[in-house]
C-alpha cells in the first residue's frame, strides 16, 4: 500500500485497538478474544515496520519497551502525594467522621492547610501510615447536637488496592510522563516502564465515543493510580519462572513494585501488570465536582477504577458496606489492605485540608483481623514440581480474618535466618488478603528456652538426595531427575514438543501414568507397553498403538532434543545445542568439569555449574543408564561438526521473543541445518536478529548496532 493508504489503515487500527482496550480494561466487557486482539496489534506493527515514519509515541505498538535506563531521574511533585491514616474499627471511623463535621462546624481551617487540602489522598503503597490520633485537643468528643447542628456529608468508599502509587502526566491528551510516589514529595521516573503497562492510556480518550457533559481533556492532567498485579496472572507467572528455575515473588505486590522499577523496559513488558485510578490533583479540570464524578470522568477518558467503589450518604451505610466488603476482599483477584472512605464533594475536601502528611477528608479502614501471633510449631520443607525446596511453618492454629490458620509460607532459608525464626517461637502471621498467610516476624521476648536456629537440609527431604544452593541464589534445589516430588511436570516437559515430542503426552497422562504406578522416572515411558495401557481409563486400541508408536520414535530424537528434555537448569534449546555440537555424546558432557563446559561458547559458570551437579547425582546418572538401555539415543556422530555449506554457511543468529510456528529449538535447528549458528547474545559479529513476540534487550542491542533483524517468515525464505 502507499503512504496515504497506510496512514489511514494505521489510524483506523490505532482506534479500534483502543477501543478494545477500554472494553476490556475499564468496561470489563470484551467484544473479541485475544487471538482477535493480537491479529489487530500484528497488523499494525506490520504497517509501521514497513513505514517507520509513521509510528508515534503514543501507538498501541509502542508498549514492548525501549532502551533500558542507566538510572532513573527524579521527579517532583506539582502536588505532594499524601498517605492515609489508619482507622481499625467502625468506631475509629466514627471519630473520623464526627471530627471531620466539628471542624466544618467551627470553620477553623488554616491557610495553609487549604492549601495542601487541594491535593488527592494517594495511598502510600509502601505502608506508609500512621494511627489515627485526632488532630485537635478534645478532637475525640462528640459534637454537641444542640450546640452543632448536623453538617450533611456524602462518603465514597474505595478499595485500597496493595501495589505501587503512580503519578500519569498528559499533554493535549498524550501520555509524556510516569513516576513513582517516592518520599510523596519527590518520586523516580519510570516513564519508558509504564508505557508497557496495558491499561495505562498512552493517548486520551481512548475511543471516539462522546464524553458526558462537562468532562473535557485538559491541554495538561496528571492521573493518579495504582499499579498492581492480578492475584491469578501472578500465580501463573511465579509458576512459570519456577518452570525455568528461576527467582519466583513472596507476593504480587513485590513483583508489581519490581517489575516498575527494572532498569530494562521490555523485562516490564513481560510482567502482567494493571493500574487502577483513582485520582487528579485538578479533578475541576475534569469537570468533576465529587470524588464520585471523578471517577466516572477517569472511566469516560479510559482508565480503569474500581468496579467496587460505593457513593454513600451517610457514614453508617459507608461504614457498613466497607466492613462487608473487608470480610470478602480475600475472594477479590488482586491484593487489598483496607478499604479508604472520602469524603465526596471536592470543596468540602479542600476546606478540611490536611494534616502532617495525611488529608483529613479520607481514611483507610482496616481490619485488625488481618494479623494474628500464635507458636510455630515446627518448619518443614516442601519441594515444588521443579524441585524448589520451600520451608513453611507449622502453627498451633488461629483465627486470622475469619479463617483459622494453621499453616505459612516462610518463602526460603534466607528468609528464615534474617528474622531468626526458629520453631518454638511465638509468631506474628499475616494474612491481609493473601492466598497464602506468611510469618512476618517472632515476639522475641517471648522465644522458649533451648530454641536452636533453624537450617535448611541439604538432602532433598521427598527422595533424600542432595540437594544444592548456587552461589548468590536464595533458594535449594533438589536436581534428582526421578524425585516423586516432581515426577508429573518432568514427565510433561520431557514429552513436550521443545524436548522429545512425544505426541499426546500432556499434562492430564503424565498425571495418569504417574498416579498409575507405571512411570517413576522419564526412563519408563520406554518400557510401557500395551498390557500396561489397557486398564487406563480412556485406552482404547488405537490411543493404545498411537501413544507407543509416538514413545517408539522418539527413541531416535537428536541428542539436543534428550539434554533438553532431561530438565537440568539454565539448560535450554540454545544451551543445549551448543552442548550437544561439542561433546556429541551424553557421556562427553557427564564427564566434563566445570572449565570443560565453560569453554563451550553460550555457557557461562552458572550453566556449567547446574550442569555438573546434574550428573554428581547418583540418581540423574542411573536414569541416563536406563535410558540407554531403552535404547534411547545419547550421542550424535558427527554433531561437533556444523555443515559445510548451506544457504547460511558462516552466518551467526540470535533468537529472541516467541515465534509464532516455531519452538526455540526448532527454529535453532532450521538454521543449523542450513549451515549457520545460534548464539546467546548479539554483537557485531551477529549477521541476523532472528526477533519474535515480546522480544527482550536484544531487539535493542541488534538496532543499536545496527544488525538486521528478521521475523519468523524471513528466516525462512533465508533457509530455502
Amino acid at each position: 500500500m502507499d503512504i496515504v493508504t497506510a496512514q489511514r489503515r494505521v489510524d483506523e487500527l490505532r482506534r479500534e485497538i483502543r477501543h478494545h482496550n477500554h472494553l476490556y480494561y475499564v468496561l470489563d466487557a470484551p467484544e473479541i478474544t485475544d487471538a482477535e486482539y493480537d491479529a489487530l496489534v500484528a497488523a499494525l506493527k506490520a504497517i509501521e515496520r514497513e513505514y517507520p515514519g509513521l509510528v508515534t509515541p503514543d501507538s498501541p505498538s509502542q508498549r514492548v519497551g525501549g532502551t533500558p535506563a542507566e538510572q532513573f531521574g527524579k521527579v517532583t511533585h506539582t502536588t505532594p502525594m499524601l498517605s492515609l491514616d489508619n482507622a481499625m474499627s467502625d468506631d475509629d471511623v466514627l471519630a473520623w467522621a464526627e471530627r471531620a463535621v466539628r471542624r466544618l462546624q467551627r470553620g477553623d481551617v488554616t491557610e495553609s492547610d487549604a492549601a495542601v487540602g487541594t491535593a488527592p489522598a494517594d495511598v502510600g503503597a509502601d505502608g506508609d501510615t500512621r494511627g489515627g490520633q485526632p488532630d485537635a485537643p478534645g478532637g475525640d468528643a462528640l459534637a454537641d447536637p444542640a450546640n452543632h447542628p448536623p453538617f450533611e456529608l456524602a462518603f465514597v468508599v474505595e478499595p485500597k488496592i496493595d501495589g505501587l502509587a503512580v503519578a500519569l502526566s498528559y499533554h493535549d491528551g498524550v501520555f509524556v510522563q510516569g513516576a513513582t510516589r517516592g518520599d510523596g514529595l519527590v518520586g523516580e521516573d519510570i516513564t519508558a516502564n509504564l508505557r508497557t503497562v496495558p491499561s495505562v492510556p498512552l493517548r486520551i480518550p481512548t475511543t471516539d465515543r462522546p464524553m458526558p457533559a462537562g468532562v473535557a481533556v485538559p491541554p495538561v492532567l496528571e492521573v493518579r493510580g495504582e499499579i498492581y498485579m492480578p492475584r491469578d496472572a501472578f500465580q501463573a507467572m511465579n509458576e512459570r519462572f519456577e518452570a525455568l528455575g528461576e527467582r519466583t515473588f513472596a507476593n504480587p505486590r513485590n513483583a508489581a513494585a519490581g517489575a516498575l522499577r527494572q532498569l530494562d523496559p521490555t523485562v516490564t513488558a513481560s510482567r502482567p501488570l494493571r493500574l487502577l485510578a483513582y485520582s487528579v490533583p485538578d479533578a475541576r479540570a475534569l469537570g468533576a465536582d465529587t470524588q464520585w464524578t471523578l471517577l466516572a470522568a477517569l472511566r469516560a477518558l479510559g482508565f480503569p477504577t474500581a468496579h467496587d467503589a460505593r457513593r454513600f450518604d451517610d457514614i453508617g451505610a459507608a461504614i457498613a458496606y466497607a466492613r462487608d466488603w473487608l470480610a470478602r476482599r480475600g475472594e477479590l483477584n488482586y491484593l487489598a489492605d483496607g478499604a479508604v472512605l472520602k469524603v465526596d464533594r471536592l470543596a468540602t475536601q479542600d476546606r478540611l485540608g490536611a494534616v502532617s502528611r495525611h488529608p483529613r477528608w479520607a481514611v483507610a479502614f482496616k481490619s485488625a483481623e488481618s494479623e494474628a501471633t500464635t507458636r510455630l510449631l515446627r518448619i518443614d520443607v516442601t519441594v515444588g514440581r521443579t524441585g524448589r525446596m520451600v520451608p513453611h511453618a507449622t502453627l498451633e492454629p488461629v483465627p486470622i480474618g475469619g479463617v483459622t490458620v494453621s499453616q505459612a509460607t516462610l518463602h526460603n532459608e534466607d528468609y528464615v535466618r534474617d528474622r531468626d525464626i526458629r520453631e518454638g517461637d511465638t509468631v506474628l502471621v499475616k494474612r491481609a488478603g493473601e492466598v497464602i498467610p506468611q510469618v512476618v516476624r517472632i515476639v522475641p521476648e517471648l522465644r522458649p528456652e533451648g530454641a536452636q536456629p533453624w537450617r535448611m537440609p541439604d538432602r532433598c527431604p521427598a527422595c533424600d538426595e542432595p540437594a544444592v544452593r548456587e552461589e548468590a541464589a536464595a533458594d535449594w534445589f533438589c536436581v534428582n531427575a526421578a524425585c516423586p516430588a516432581q515426577l508429573v511436570r518432568r514427565v510433561e516437559h520431557f514429552a513436550g514438543r521443545g524436548a522429545m515430542d512425544i505426541e499426546g503426552m500432556g499434562t492430564k497422562l503424565s498425571e495418569q501414568l504417574t498416579d498409575a504406578g507405571l512411570v517413576r522416572d522419564v526412563a519408563d515411558l520406554f518400557r510401557l507397553n500395551e498390557s500396561d495401557l489397557a486398564g487406563l481409563d480412556g485406552f482404547g486400541d488405537k490411543k493404545t498403538e498411537n501413544l507407543l508408536d509416538a514413545i517408539e520414535a522418539a527413541k531416535d530424537r537428536p541428542l539436543v532434543r534428550l539434554i533438553v528434555g532431561l530438565g537440568i537448569r539454565h539448560v535450554g534449546g540454545t544451551v543445549a545445542t551448543a552442548l550437544a555440537r561439542h561433546f556429541q555424546s551424553l557421556d562427553a558432557i557427564a564427564m566434563a568439569g566445570e572449565p570443560d563446559l565453560v569453554s563451550v561458547p553460550g555457557v557461562g559458570p552458572e550453566i556449567a555449574a547446574a550442569v555438573v551437579a546434574w550428573f554428581a547425582s547418583a540418581g540423574n546418572r542411573s536414569l541416563v543408564e536406563r535410558l540407554k538401555a531403552a535404547g534411547v539415543r545419547t550421542a550424535d556422530e558427527g554433531a561437533g561438526v556444523a555443515p559445510a555449506s548451506g544457504s547460511l554457511s558462516g552466518k551467526r543468529f540470535v533468537l529472541t521473543g516467541t515465534l509464532p510456528r516455531l519452538t526455540r529449538a526448532e527454529a535453532s535447528a532450521l538454521i543449523e541445518a542450513a549451515g549457520g549458528t545460534v548464539v546467546g547474545s548479539v554483537s557485531g559479529k551477529t549477521d541476523y536478529v532472528v526477533v519474535g513476540d515480546t522480544p527482550g534487550s536484544k531487539a535493542d542491542k541488534a538496532r543499536e548496532l545496527g544488525v538486521p533483524t528478521i521475523d519468523e517468515d524471513g528466516l525462512r525464505a533465508l533457509t530455502h
